[in-house]
């Protein structure tokens, strides 16, 4: 009985030491700092997924338009309102991009920190085309010799913006993601924001940055290379949103359905529309996912015209990092899959 009972008393020794022996280092495990990843929200998918690229490994931004929702046209709801309000970095491209951020971003909270990346520094912008049907329609041309006017079209102009003046309030064309060029400067540009607000992170963001810049490079060749049997081919889209993409890659716009997706194109429209394309003899018009297709077949009617779509804003893309190159590479697609049909 004795052993028994000493040994009943060693097991119990053992299984119960002290609470005093293990508290301390219960209390350094609960006051330690939790690390609080930044809370990033992104407007539209193009410029979520090159924020979702540089922020890889440190955490994943949120994305305000889902779906196939077109920033021209949003409307804040009140779940949208409650994720801004919470954010420590809201991206957007502008607010000719996405009115909605109009009021939203002068009643955010002082910690928000709201970075309008049209504003990038060494960005080349585009003035906005004046007219729904622009071909032929000149500008000043700066910062470009005469070799890359001439590639370019004399309806385009290239501006570099080196500083960081409000760029939306100067009349430039807001689709500035369709450059792979503009992109790599943005790219940069939220990086540089990131590191600031995150410093820890600093050489993670760098290193994303680094090597989605040479993506972009990348993809630029690839599509550069695809498309150069369709240059020189007239067509018309939906709304003015491809200049920049028509710049980067030598294409040939001669007009679109209506300057702004806001604005229903009257008859007399459409019916200048379609003189324009017999005239021209432009070989496609291209409709937009969130549009109505219906314009599309009115302007195309009478006409040798075949009918495409772009999605200019990845309505039909999955978000995520990935997103950007798959837009580009559905835009390029779609153009030399009606372009290039019968050539």
């Amino acid at each position: 009985m004795a052993i028994t009972t000493k040994s009943t008393t060693a097991r119990h020794r053992y299984r119960a030491p002290p609470l005093a022996a293990g508290f301390p280092a219960l209390l350094l495990a609960f006051s330690a700092p939790a690390y609080a990843e930044l809370k990033v929200t992104v407007t539209i998918k193009p410029i979520h997924a090159l924020v979702a690229g540089v922020m890889q490994g440190a955490g994943e931004p949120a994305l305000l338009i889902t779906g196939a929702g077109s920033p021209h046209t949003y409307a804040l709801k009140p779940s949208d309102a409650r994720a801004l309000n919470a954010s420590d970095v809201v991206f957007r491209v502008s607010e000719r991009i996405e009115p909605f951020t109009g009021k939203v971003v002068r009643s955010l909270p002082g910690k928000v920190q709201v970075v309008t990346l049209m504003d990038s520094p060494g960005l080349t912008l585009l003035e906005t085309r004046s007219s729904d049907t622009f071909e032929g329609h000149e500008h000043a041309h700066a910062e470009h010799g005469d070799d890359d006017h001439d590639r370019l079209g004399a309806h385009h102009v290239a501006i570099e913006q080196r500083d960081e003046e409000d760029a939306a309030s100067h009349g430039y064309d807001g689709h500035v993601w369709l450059d792979p060029e503009n992109a790599a400067k943005m790219v940069a540009e939220i990086a540089r924001v990131l590191s600031e607000k995150d410093p820890a992170g600093a050489a993670t963001y760098k290193a994303n940055a680094e090597r989605i810049t040479a993506e972009l490079a990348a993809l630029e060749t690839e599509i550069t290379h695809e498309l150069t049997s369709i240059k020189g081919k007239p067509f018309v889209v939906f709304h003015d949103a491809y200049q920049y993409f028509e710049r980067r890659f030598g294409l040939t716009a001669v007009g679109s359905i209506t300057a702004s997706p806001e604005v229903q194109p009257s008859a007399k429209r459409l019916s200048e529309i379609r003189s324009k394309i017999a005239a021209l003899d432009a070989a496609c018009v291209f409709a937009e996912p969130q549009f109505q297709p219906k314009l599309v077949a009115a302007v195309t009617e009478g006409t040798n015209a075949r009918s495409g779509t772009l999605d200019p804003e990845g309505a039909l893309v999955t978000p995520g990092p990935h997103a950007y190159t798959t837009l580009l590479k559905n835009l390029s697609a779609g153009l030399k899959a009606c372009l290039g049909n019968g050539s």
